[in-house]
């Protein structure tokens, strides 16, 4: 994830929209119950927090599958692993800056 949207994620005043969705009462009453032996002031912080995580899980599978696909492309059309070594390198390098 490119950093600034990693600071817009960490961002605790970013908007927020509602959102409804139809759960079993028996998840609702577990959420309820486990979230304050986590440390969430209530189970809907707890249900973003895990719906972040699967998130932010998929998305790193997903853009990663998109870094292999391109490396694989660009061997296939001659790039030494040396240059994409190198290019891979000062992207990490920016990125980290």
């Amino acid at each position: 994830m490119k950093v600034e949207a990693l600071k817009k994620r960490l961002d605790k005043n970013r908007p927020m929209t509602s959102v409804t969705i139809r759960m079993p009462e028996d998840v609702v009453e577990d959420l309820k119950r486990i979230a304050p032996l986590l440390g969430f002031s209530g189970y809907q912080p707890l249900v973003r927090a895990y719906i972040g995580q699967g998130l932010r899980a998929d998305l790193e599978r997903f853009e990663g599958e998109t870094v292999s696909a391109l490396i694989a492309s660009l061997k296939r059309r001659g790039v030494s692993d040396t240059v994409i070594d190198e290019a891979l390198s000062e992207v990490v390098q920016a990125t980290a800056s």
